[in-house]
C-alpha cells in the first residue's frame, strides 16, 4: 500500500512539472495555428445588401465549423463597431470591428439593395456612390497593396469598387444590369458566375454568387472536401465555372467579324 502511495506521489509531482511546459506548448501551438488561420472581413455599408453579405457570411462560418476554425470570419465597417442598416429598409446588423486593410486574408464588399436606377436616396447608384466616397475607398486602396488579401466582391460590389477606379483594366464581373456600367468605369467585364482576374481580385456576378464565390474561396484555400461538405449541408451546388484570366482563347464565332 506504502509503495503504490509513493508510485502515486511521485506521478503527481512529475506531472506537475511537466504540465506548465505542455500547456506553454499547447499555447504556443494555438498561437502559431491560429496565424494560419485564414481571416475574412465582410464589410458593411448603408443599405448594404443582405444576401450579399450573409450567403458568404454562412458559408466561411460553416467552414470553420468543418475545419476546426481554419476560417474565421467577421462582419465589419469602415467606421468600426456600429449597427448598420441594410437596403431596402430591411434589418441592421452589427459590424463588430473597423475593416483592418492590413490583416492577411479575405477581404468581401457586397453590393447594394434598393431601386435598380435613378438618382434617389434608396436607388443603387446612389447607395454604392455613397459608400465609394466614404472612409471605405481609403482602406480599399490598402488592402489591395497588401499581398497577403484577397478582395472578393459580390454584385455591385465590384461597382462600389470600381466607381474610385480600383478596378481599372481588372476582370470582373457584376449583377447583370450593371456591367455597361462597370465597363465605363473602367474595367473588363466578363460574361461569367464568378471572374477570378488574378488570385487576390474574385467576383462574383448577382445576389446569389455570394454563395459560389464563398465555396470557390473555401475550396481554394481548404480543399473540395470541406466545400463538398457544406454544400450537402446547404442542399446546394456551386453554380459556374470560375473564368481566369488564363489558359486558351476560345474562337469567337461573333457573326459581326465573318466578313
Amino acid at each position: 500500500m506504502k509503495k503504490m502511495l509513493g508510485l502515486l506521489l511521485s506521478l503527481t509531482l512529475v506531472l506537475a512539472l511537466v504540465a506548465p511546459g505542455a500547456s506553454a506548448k499547447t499555447k504556443k501551438d494555438q498561437d502559431a495555428d491560429k496565424d494560419q488561420n485564414v481571416h475574412v472581413q465582410i464589410v458593411l455599408f448603408n443599405g448594404f445588401d443582405l444576401l450579399d453579405a450573409l450567403g458568404p457570411y454562412e458559408v466561411f462560418t460553416a467552414a470553420g465549423m468543418y475545419s476546426n476554425g481554419a476560417i474565421t470570419v467577421e462582419l465589419v465597417s469602415a467606421e468600426g463597431k456600429r449597427s448598420v442598416p441594410s437596403g431596402l429598409n430591411g434589418p441592421s446588423l452589427t459590424a463588430e470591428a473597423k475593416l483592418d486593410p492590413n490583416r492577411s486574408g479575405i477581404i468581401l464588399v457586397p453590393g447594394a439593395a434598393g431601386k435598380p436606377a435613378g438618382n434617389s436616396e434608396d436607388a443603387i447608384p446612389k447607395i454604392l456612390g455613397k459608400a465609394a466616397n466614404s472612409r471605405l475607398t481609403e482602406l480599399m486602396h490598402q488592402a489591395f497593396r497588401n499581398k497577403e488579401v484577397t478582395v472578393a466582391t459580390v454584385c455591385g460590389g465590384s461597382l462600389l469598387l470600381a466607381m474610385k477606379g480600383l478596378l481599372k483594366d481588372r476582370y470582373a464581373v457584376t449583377n447583370e444590369l450593371g456591367m455597361n456600367a462597370l465597363k465605363a468605369l473602367g474595367a473588363n467585364p466578363v460574361d461569367a458566375r464568378i471572374v477570378e482576374d488574378n488570385p487576390r481580385l474574385v467576383s462574383g456576378g448577382g445576389v446569389t454568387s455570394g454563395l459560389d464565390i464563398a465555396l470557390y474561396l473555401v475550396e481554394r484555400e481548404l480543399g473540395p472536401q470541406i466545400a463538398k461538405e457544406i454544400e450537402n449541408l446547404f442542399e446546394y451546388e456551386r453554380r459556374g465555372t470560375v473564368w481566369k484570366a488564363e489558359g486558351m482563347k476560345p474562337v469567337d464565332f461573333n457573326p459581326g467579324l465573318i466578313k
